[in-house]
């Protein structure tokens, strides 16, 4: 008896996370509670056949899932796999992988025989194949002589290539297709699997668990395309960048049994050594990119500066940096960055963080000489979220926990991040590749990963990047789990959130106070609530009563400490806080934001109490820098990490605009501004960068 491709899912979902509830698979699949039913059914009766426990289901539509069902699923998902029908996008992750793989001429009979699926069935998944492969420029082509083949340039087939492959090992059974399709020996990857750890010691760094999962079969696919004479063009791959690497020599290691191999195809699998993530590196080859380091410096210096944030331990941070942008920089120099694309949405806390770190990332763009694509920007902005929300919790008595993620140091920094928020009563001691946890001595309590590892502690399957309601739902069933009881330290904003996606609110506040009285009028004793990271408008922190105007002042000093006087007045910020902002560099132009504006901030340890801003709009401007006359000044006071942010990016945008800074320059009263302002707030997304593709214009046979 086969489960098909959604049975299969459907039994993956609820095995990996009990607290589901039909409702939510609903949601998740896009299917009917008809269609639900069927499925489980289809399930319990290849259970059955299985002697396994059947699922069962409560009338509220929660999932029973036995013990002995969940270990057994998920430590052994192998017999699953043979005995499951592969779904269309995994029939066409099969026929191009045939494709480039192929040892010999492919027709339709060998895509039937293989998928044992109809003619019909199968040129459909050609055409789907198709579209897959467009983007690569690239088109499948068939002819008598050479049957169904591949036309395009070497360097997009070996682009399509390892595409494939890391998509191909994020699906259920992706492995096991990836072998049979591709045709590859066990032997074959076991050689080229020593010779990778051969490399790990005399490069002296670690791949992440993903990297070494996939880097045998790319390797293994690559040499047999040398094999076949299908060598790249060198004119992608510049020599003297690539040939002085600790990666080039290890690349003489990789292919001492290959045979002989073309300078351009040696440059290639060195750069694939060098755009492959790392957990750990004991050389960063400074040397190699001698600005890399320069540049990230002056991308954290923006970031503090676009952002109001004081980072700690900067130069710890620089080190953790170079070693996740190290493989970055090739990626996206070589147009590789497919390879490394997240294909889930970040959480919405990180939208307004993500932009401010997208601003400050041009010192690196001008260094690559190539737009950063917006998923490895994002991997960026997680890696600094990441760093802002780190915490020096102690250990005590406290539930201590690990995060497993084979997936590198940037999921891992966001898995952290979020896992801190949702439960800041534990201790998140860190977060382990695979093999490190493997051998991990430290003692922990819960192990938090979104694959399944063998451990005797309490584990809980996650999504690597999880939405409000999957953070609900998780917080719910650890909290049950470890202490029997719902914490009713609930994060009322996501509560919020889910209440105006299916409601109309009149009055948000008078809800959410009545949400928080609610949740812990049975509390024994006070609870701490998770994190507020709801972000505040430009007109919430910037109205009449922060708004003063003035027609001209002595100096720059004197324009500080009038524009904060507002905010000294309604105790948001203390004298010392003024102290430190006129005792920055006066010289620093990253503080004008453009059309005469200034936002002068410091450190918020020197006296911020709450999130706040204060406007000062000068008549005649003050001279700033030497060569800058200051019209606006707004000072921005920023308690923590996320609140104002949403607030600065409105400002910037507000200030990049000529005529609205005009009227509020002509404005005669606080009321003007503040209505001005009001007006001219956009809730618009800013456009994303797009990808520059790699110019392909002859045709070559597969």
């Amino acid at each position: 008896m086969y489960l098909d491709s959604r049975s299969t899912d459907l039994l993956n979902d609820v095995v990996s996370n009990p607290a589901l509830k039909s409702a939510d698979l609903e949601q998740k699949h896009q299917l009917n509670r008809r269609q639900i039913k069927y499925s489980f059914d289809k399930i319990n009766n290849w259970l059955d056949s299985k002697n396994l426990p059947k699922i069962k289901r409560t009338k509220k539509g929660s999932f029973v899932i036995s013990p002995l069902l969940s270990s057994t699923i998920l430590a052994d998902e192998k017999e699953i796999i043979q005995e499951s029908i592969p779904s269309e996008n995994e029939r066409v992750l099969m026929i191009l992988l045939m494709l480039v793989s192929r040892k010999e001429e492919l027709s339709l009979l060998h895509f039937t025989s293989e998928l044992t699926f109809s003619k019909n069935t199968i040129l459909n998944d050609l055409k789907k194949a198709q579209s897959y492969v467009t983007r690569y420029h690239i088109q499948i082509e068939y002819s008598r002589r050479h049957g169904y083949f591949l036309s395009g340039k070497e360097f997009s087939k070996r682009r399509l290539l390892i595409s494939l492959i890391h998509s191909c090992l994020t699906i259920h059974h992706g492995k096991h297709y990836l072998i049979k399709s591709a045709d590859i020996r066990p032997d074959e990857l076991q050689s080229i699997r020593e010779k990778l750890n051969h490399v790990e010691t005399e490069l002296g760094l670690k791949f992440t668990d993903d990297k070494i999962e996939a880097m045998p079969v790319i390797l293994a696919l690559l040499f047999r395309r040398i094999r076949q004479n299908k060598t790249i063009d060198p004119f992608y791959i510049h020599y003297d960048e690539l040939s002085d690497t600790k990666e080039y020599l290890a690349t003489e290691l990789i292919i001492d049994e290959v045979g002989h191999v073309p300078i351009s195809d040696r440059l290639f699998i060195t750069l694939h050594l060098l755009t492959a993530n790392v957990y750990w590196s004991e050389g960063l080859t400074e040397n190699v990119i001698p600005e890399l380091r320069e540049a990230l410096s002056e991308m954290l210096e923006l970031f503090e500066k676009r952002s109001c944030i004081f980072l700690r331990d900067k130069e710890q941070l620089l080190a953790k940096l170079m070693l996740h942008t190290k493989p970055a920089y090739y990626r996206i120099k070589y147009r590789l960055t497919e390879m490394n694309e997240i294909h889930q949405t970040t959480s919405p806390e990180f939208e307004e963080l993500h932009h401010i770190a997208k601003l400050a990332m041009r010192p690196l763009e001008k260094l690559i000489g190539e737009p950063i694509p917006d998923h490895e920007a994002m991997y960026l902005s997680m890696f600094l979220g990441g760093w802002l929300t780190k915490q020096g919790d102690s250990l005590q008595e406290k539930v201590k926990a690990v995060v497993v993620c084979p997936n590198g140091v940037s999921i891992s920094s966001l898995m952290l991040t979020q896992l801190h928020e949702l439960f800041p009563e534990f201790v998140f001691l860190e977060a382990l590749s695979v093999r490190d946890f493997q051998t991990y001595s430290f003692h922990y309590d819960l192990v938090f990963s979104p694959i399944f590892v063998e451990t005797n502690r309490k584990l809980f399957i996650i999504s690597s990047l999880m939405n409000e309601m999957e953070k609900l739902r998780l917080r719910k069933q650890v909290m049950t789990e470890t202490n029997g009881f719902i914490s009713t330290d609930v994060q009322v904003d996501q509560l919020m959130q889910m209440i105006e996606t299916h409601a109309s609110i009149e009055n948000k506040d008078a809800l959410k106070m009545e949400l928080n009285r609610f949740f812990q009028q049975d509390s024994a004793t006070p609870t701490k609530t998770l994190k507020d990271t709801s972000s505040l408008n430009l007109f919430d922190l910037v109205h009449e009563e922060t708004i003063q105007l003035a027609t001209r002042v002595s100096s720059w000093t004197e324009a500080v400490t009038l524009a904060a006087k507002p905010l000294l007045s309604n105790q948001s910020i203390t004298p010392s806080y003024v102290e430190a902002m006129l005792n920055l560099d006066t010289d620093d132009p990253y503080i004008v934001i453009g059309s005469g504006a200034a936002i002068p901030h410091a450190d918020p340890e020197e006296g911020v109490k709450r999130v706040s801003m204060s406007l000062l709009q000068l008549k005649h401007g003050v001279t700033f820098a030497s060569s800058y006359t200051i019209y606006t000044i707004v000072v921005i006071a920023a308690p923590d990490k996320y609140q104002h942010l949403k607030a600065l990016r409105q400002l910037i945008r507000l200030s990049q605009n000529t005529k609205a800074m005009s009227r509020i320059k002509q404005a005669t009263s606080p009321k003007d501004i503040a209505f001005e302002i009001k007006q001219n707030i956009s809730t618009e997304s800013l456009s994303l960068n797009t990808e520059k593709e790699v110019p392909t214009n002859d045709h070559a046979v597969n």
